[in-house]
């Protein structure tokens, strides 16, 4: 523990020799000490001989910092938060379009089976969320306010970037790119619902590419926000519409009953190797409708602390509270929509969303579709701003290393509404992604399952073959036995049935 302890404490010192003479990696660990210097914040120097190995409780500060730098960046420049804007973010990043596919995988698995999986990644989840939450400030006050920097203190510099750099970036603007795909793909309906008879307008006014490009415009306009902390209300609202279409969504389809000759039998597989790739294609299904713990450092990062007080148990209240309510959320949508629809519920993107344009568009006002699709638009929007946070963090990061100063605001809005036409770009590319999803989310797995407990093991040094350390070696090994298995069953899925990969159309 104490090798642990003197490593982390000698990275943030080193950490500001390299930033005074501005000659930092753009890839260094942003690893930041919780503890107050005598230099301002925002000043462009630290006094070199400031030692953190002499650190008391009269160094700290109401939200200082060691190095400037961080008082400079989206995801660290304000820690004026609480419980209820961490609830706000952890809400909005983690209950998504993917929780109404669960009725597929339940059309799988079966009531029991699938209630049963669903209940186990549940709790393992919010396992390996409770170890991020104390694993975000050290005994030697350092606190880890992104994943990368935790990956890196734990698995050593080299690892952990192997290990998490590129998962936590595909997690990040790859789900920007969803993002895209899904609320376009959502104003495509809106639009062809709204106008379906013709009267009042044309339902093909619109391409999918443009729907693409308008939801970009309206996710970069509202991401001006200066930082994450400041961006509460708009995961408030992101929250509020989450909760809603949900809601509306398996209310809708109890209210309209089973659908005719409904069956909850397992479709028909030609061969044994198909049943267990649709299996294991269901299982990561429920494993992947639970997401965001790449952004829970982040949005803990932004919670004030100090040393009777540390942010774990901010943090902890604001996860109890969301993730009541992604419960709350999520079980319903799963029966629900498995009652209602059985084995026929579209396995495409949407999942229950498509169901009820497909079996209900009839006999369903257009007000209410519209409602509907209006609010998963408007969350789309909201969740948007959280993963896409975490990008402009790692850009604006680039530029402070090299420049020693803070971006200015007319350079900050550029490298967003650059960001915004990279993601564009990506989505009218691959509007398939979806499809991909499985592969690329097996890949990704152990971010959420197996990575926290192994950091757990690293960082706080559990007795050998303790009960700690039995539990979280047996859960990592589990999560990447998992992630190996989801990847191959993916890829069998795909090669089986093949990929439609309409490149640049929408």
């Amino acid at each position: 523990m104490e090798e642990v302890a003197d490593e982390a404490n000698r990275r943030p010192v080193d950490r500001v020799h390299s930033f005074n003479s501005a000659s930092r990696g753009s890839d260094s660990s942003h690893v930041i000490p919780i503890t107050s210097a005598t230099a301002s914040p925002t000043s462009n120097h630290l006094d070199a001989d400031y030692d953190i190995n002499n650190v008391t409780s009269a160094n700290w500060g109401e939200d200082g910092e060691l190095n400037p730098q961080d008082a400079w960046l989206p995801l660290t420049e304000s820690r004026k938060g609480n419980a209820f804007s961490a609830s706000f973010h952890l809400q909005c990043s983690g209950i998504g379009v993917q929780a109404l596919l669960l009725p597929v995988a339940f059309a799988t698995l079966g009531w029991s089976w699938g209630t049963v999986c669903l209940s186990l990644a549940f709790t393992w989840q919010l396992y390996t969320i409770w170890l991020l939450v104390h694993l975000h400030e050290s005994d030697s006050g350092i606190r880890y306010s992104r994943y990368l920097d935790l990956a890196m203190t734990a698995f050593g510099q080299k690892l952990g970037k192997v290990l998490a750099l590129v998962p936590v970036m595909y997690l990040s603007a790859g789900t920007c790119v969803q993002l895209i795909i899904i609320g376009g793909g959502t104003i495509l309906l809106f639009i062809r619902t709204v106008c379906r008879d013709g009267s009042t307008c044309d339902p093909k006014s619109l391409t999918g590419s443009e729907c693409f490009l308008v939801f970009m415009c309206m996710a970069i306009a509202v991401a001006q926000f200066p930082n994450l902390n400041s961006m509460a209300w708009v995961s408030f609202i992101g929250t509020t519409t989450a909760v809603v279409y949900c809601t509306l969504v398996w209310g809708l389809s109890i209210g309209k009953g089973r659908i005719n000759n409904v069956s909850y039998d397992p479709p028909a597989m030609e061969s044994n190797m198909d049943r267990f790739g649709g299996i294991m294609n269901a299982i990561g299904i429920i494993c992947l409708a639970f997401r965001g713990h790449n952004v829970i450092l982040e949005i803990q990062g932004t919670l004030p602390t100090n040393p009777k007080f540390p942010t774990s148990k901010t943090m902890w209240r604001g996860v109890t509270i969301s993730y009541a309510l992604i419960a709350i959320c999520l079980l319903p949508v799963a029966i629900a929509g498995f009652w209602t629809y059985g084995n026929k519920v579209p396995s495409s993107n949407g999942g229950l969303l498509i169901a009820i344009s497909q079996f209900h568009a009839h006999d369903t006002s257009k007000v209410v579709l519209g409602l509907i699709y209006i609010l998963v638009i408007v969350h789309c929007l909201s969740t948007f701003q959280i993963y896409g946070m975490v990008i402009f963090d790692k850009l604006e990061s680039n530029y402070t290393s090299r420049k020693n100063m803070p971006c200015a605001r007319w350079l900050r809005t550029a490298l967003r509404v650059f960001f915004g036409g990279v993601t564009f770009f990506a989505a009218v590319t691959f509007p398939f992604l979806g499809s991909l999803a499985p592969i690329l989310g097996g890949v990704t797995l152990p971010l959420t399952y197996a990575y926290p407990c192994w950091m757990w093991i690293a960082i706080k040094k559990p007795q050998p073959k303790g009960v700690m350390w039995c539990i979280n070696m047996g859960l990592g090994c589990l999560g990447l036995c998992l992630s190996v298995i989801l990847v191959v069953a993916a890829s069998w899925n795909i090669a089986h049935n093949g990929l439609k990969a309409n490149f640049f159309r929408p």
